[in-house]
């Protein structure tokens, strides 16, 4: 049994995906959860990770060690993202996890997490000719590269996330209009100021901002990864489910169907964001994929194993 792990260490969230080669080179999921714990809540401009989000992120990073190496999983490979860049003490959050689980965490630019996502993303659709960019919308950041096929001509990496809108912006509970279009106007410049242009046929979406959306546009009760996978979103859905979302404060938006209940207090950032995203890409929908940075880089593993 060859099994590998990897875990994805976020601003908002940690994802953990193990999975075995078949014997038809495809990869068979064995496990694929996330767990939104929040690593980044709190570190506005000082740049500095609280102390309770270290705690509860290292608990969190430990458990899915133990839940992987359980599963017989052989090699274990943890990753950090936009939070783990930015954070002046991000080596205090690395060394509790080693001293934790005696795994390493490794910190990787933001190309190269643009670049596993994109191709993830791409591997999980079907024939497309068209200009394609993919997006992943995170809590501490933006990620997009734009291709053709498997081919990437462009990657981008931005420091905006549903965290950091959030924390800036939305601060009433619900938030206002107001609050929403101001957002709205600061998103925008950041993705003209961050080189988000170009033309598109196709535009992917990938991680929980996404997801969760499409979850709740679905009404699901249980999340379904192969109902979200190739489905679309629309413009028209993003500006419904944000009016959804700033109708009702905190605590009836998490009751809401489709919606974790820990994603309530970024999901309005995230949405503003990828609407936003749509707009200045002048494209009326965009395509959902569950697969995301996890999936690229397990790819990655056991190709670097077949070739060793």
């Amino acid at each position: 049994m060859n099994r590998k792990a990897v875990i994805d260490i976020g601003t908002n969230s940690i994802k953990m995906f193990v999975a075995e080669m078949a014997p038809n080179g495809s990869l068979t999921k064995i496990i694929d959860v996330n767990n939104i714990a929040r690593l980044g809540e709190g570190m506005g401009e000082e740049g500095l990770l609280k102390p309770e989000a270290i705690a509860r992120n290292v608990e969190a990073v430990d458990q899915f060690v133990k839940q992987a190496a359980a599963s017989g999983a052989g090699q274990i490979v943890a990753v950090g993202t936009m939070a783990l860049r930015t954070a002046k003490n991000a080596a205090e959050f690395i060394d509790a996890v080693k001293t934790a689980t005696g795994i390493d965490v490794r910190v990787i630019p933001g190309e190269v997490e643009a670049h596993l996502s994109y191709l993830a993303a791409v591997s999980g659709l079907g024939p497309h000719a068209d200009a394609l960019a993919v997006c992943d919308v995170g809590g501490g950041s933006s990620e997009f590269v734009f291709g053709r096929g498997a081919e990437v001509d462009r990657r981008l990496s931005i420091n905006l996330g549903a965290v950091r809108v959030t924390d800036r912006f939305l601060t009433d509970d619900p938030p206002g209009a107001e609050q929403v279009e101001e957002a709205k106007r600061f998103i925008m410049d950041e993705l003209e100021a961050g080189g988000v242009r170009g033309e598109v046929g196709r535009l992917v979406g990938i991680g929980g901002t996404v997801t969760s959306l499409g979850a709740v546009k679905f009404e699901m009760v249980q999340y379904d990864a192969d109902r979200i996978q190739g489905a679309i979103l629309t413009a028209a859905d993003v500006d419904r489910l944000i009016e959804l979302f700033i109708s009702m404060p905190l605590e009836r938006r998490r009751t809401i169907t489709g919606l974790q209940p820990k994603r309530a207090e970024v999901i309005v950032g995230g949405a503003c964001i990828l609407r936003c995203i749509m707009q200045q890409l002048g494209v009326a929908e965009l395509t959902m994929s569950d697969r995301g940075l996890r999936h690229g880089l397990m790819f990655q593993l056991f190709s670097e194993g077949s070739n060793s």
